[in-house]
């Protein structure tokens, strides 16, 4: 499949549910009670109220200025002003070499978007190693040993328990040796509290800008699509610690709560880069704010 039809996929639950509520408001008039049903469809797609506000004010001042008399209109200008907010948040490109520290709560396919990801850099011709950092459970190392393998790329590991921040050093010191591209960190996503969570990440941070400060530093944050607003709450919980550089959004494929990305962006300001629409080593794919837009409605 091509790029719009893996997005349009992934978005179909959201869309359906979407298309279905917007139908049934549709009376033909725009008046105050379209207006209330509208704004209340939004929120309930998981878009934040503050986004909502936002994006209804922008479609009130459109309707008004372009003389907007009828729902397909309305659809449009919605398209336009989503992929608007959508389009403010700043996407820097990579440079190589390149160090990925990926953050996350567990479960929420952290270690497969890493993976995948490794694939697609694969792909683009870059040699690329992971690292597995997150030493506190023996099944993360050895299912981010099973997408080494699938991706074809090195991995760096050590035994369960094991310090984190080594994993990483050792990883780098590999990495400068044989001029790799990229270097992705898998970390924990829970230990015995969120404080000590955080100071482990933010150990790996010094490591990895001490160890090799000639290099691009990246942190990726992944989220679970079906988390909705929570995802908001996770964003803000790990950016405390280390400063979130962009966000990829997982099983997009299976929720009906797409709107959440509009709420990342404007609750945020942090660009969503890749979303997951499924479950096979190349349904990673580059976020695009106009498809996405499109997608939706």
């Amino acid at each position: 499949m091509g790029f719009f039809s893996k997005l349009f996929g992934g978005l179909h639950k959201t869309n359906a549910e979407l298309n279905k509520k917007l139908s049934a408001i549709n009376s033909g008039k725009l008046n105050n009670d379209f207006f209330e049903d509208l704004e209340s469809l939004l929120i309930s797609s998981d878009i934040s109220v503050n986004a909502t506000k936002q994006i209804m004010a922008k479609l009130k001042l459109s309707i008004k200025a372009q003389k907007i008399k009828n729902t397909n209109d309305v659809k449009n200008e919605l398209k336009s002003i989503i992929a608007e907010i959508l389009n403010t948040t700043e996407k820097t490109e990579i440079k190589y070499p390149c160090i990925i520290m990926v953050v996350g709560v567990n479960g929420v396919g952290k270690t497969t978007a890493i993976g995948k990801l490794a694939h697609m850099y694969k792909l683009q011709g870059k040699e690329v190693v992971l690292a597995a950092a997150d030493t506190f459970r023996a099944a993360a190392t050895e299912q981010l040993s099973e997408w080494a393998k699938r991706a074809a790329v090195k991995l760096i590991k050590y035994s369960e328990g094991a310090d984190p921040a080594a994993v990483v050093f050792d990883a780098i010191s590999s990495a400068k040796a044989k001029n790799i591209d990229i270097v992705i960190v898998d970390t924990a996503g829970r230990l015995q509290n969120k404080t000590s969570l955080m100071e482990e990440l933010k150990k790996i941070n010094r490591v990895i800008l001490r160890s090799y400060p000639e290099a691009q530093h990246k942190n990726y944050i992944v989220l679970d699509a079906t988390n909705g607003q929570n995802a908001i709450s996770q964003v803000k919980y790990f950016n405390d610690a280390v400063t979130i550089d962009g966000i990829i959004l997982t099983k997009l494929d299976g929720s009906a709560k797409g709107g959440v990305i509009i709420s990342l962006a404007f609750e945020q300001n942090i660009p969503v880069l890749y979303v997951g629409v499924g479950e096979n080593i190349d349904d990673l794919i580059p976020f695009n704010a106009d498809e996405y837009a499109n997608g939706l409605f």
